[in-house]
């Protein structure tokens, strides 16, 4: 059977992804960022509220994936919550400054993880190296690896991804970015056992007045009176295919 993992930025499209038919939930905070670790009470109410896996993200903010000291600290404490909260595995990678896993970095973090699954998320992408990555990877145990295929949508990746799914000693390789009920024959065509979606839609909010000239966001273009949702639709759709496509 094949899973389907849904990105979540809150705890209310987590219970919805999970009644339309997710498989699992990587739980995220703020998707400008492209997805940060979320919060002690968003975590708590998460475990508590959502049956299905839910695998929290360790990235302490958005950018690059080459990490300082002072912030590797911040995600061992970070995967210390995650652990002790009782989640089943979590997200994330570092790279260092040639675009090369962080082995030493890696395995730190590691250390604190016991035995939750691990998912290395798309700093992947921007690796030199996908092949010597890959290898790094396996040699340390991890799970699986989130992966457009070191291009901007796993569409357009869809050559690399089936080198991976095919060479693969280890991790399992899940497709993600642009994945959506439209294109996801692609990727069970290639060998894809676990894709990863968004599912969703931007929701208007439910704020009427609206304070025209003042901006929280540094992005002036930034629509602040919407905010990402997952669609249930969506999800039951995708759902479907992959059910029909085991």
């Amino acid at each position: 059977m094949r899973t389907l993992e849904v990105c979540c930025y809150s705890v209310e499209c987590a219970k919805v992804a999970e009644s339309a038919g997710a498989d699992r939930i990587e739980l995220c905070a703020s998707q400008a960022d492209g997805g940060i670790t979320p919060s002690y009470g968003s975590l708590k109410q998460a475990k508590e509220k959502v049956s299905i896996p839910v695998h929290p993200i360790i990235r302490p903010r958005g950018g690059d994936f080459c990490y300082s000291r002072q912030e590797m600290i911040i995600m061992k404490e970070d995967i210390a919550m995650v652990r002790d909260l009782g989640f089943p595995g979590l997200v994330l990678g570092v790279l260092d400054e040639d675009g090369h896993i962080h082995s030493d970095y890696l395995q730190a973090l590691l250390q604190g993880c016991h035995d939750m699954a691990i998912t290395f998320h798309r700093a992947f992408d921007m690796c030199v190296n996908p092949q010597q990555a890959l290898q790094q990877l396996t040699d340390l145990g991890i799970a699986r690896i989130l992966t457009s295929g070191q291009q901007q949508t796993a569409e357009m990746g869809l050559p690399l991804l089936r080198e991976l799914i095919e060479t693969s000693k280890g991790p399992i390789i899940m497709p993600g970015s642009g994945v959506s009920l439209t294109n996801l024959h692609k990727f069970i065509e290639i060998g894809a056992q676990e894709l990863h979606s968004s599912a969703g839609h931007h929701a208007a909010s439910v704020m009427r007045y609206r304070k025209a000239g003042v901006t929280m966001c540094s992005d002036s273009e930034f629509d602040e009176f919407s905010h990402y949702c997952v669609d249930s639709d969506k999800v039951e759709a995708m759902k479907a295919v992959l059910q029909l496509g085991k």
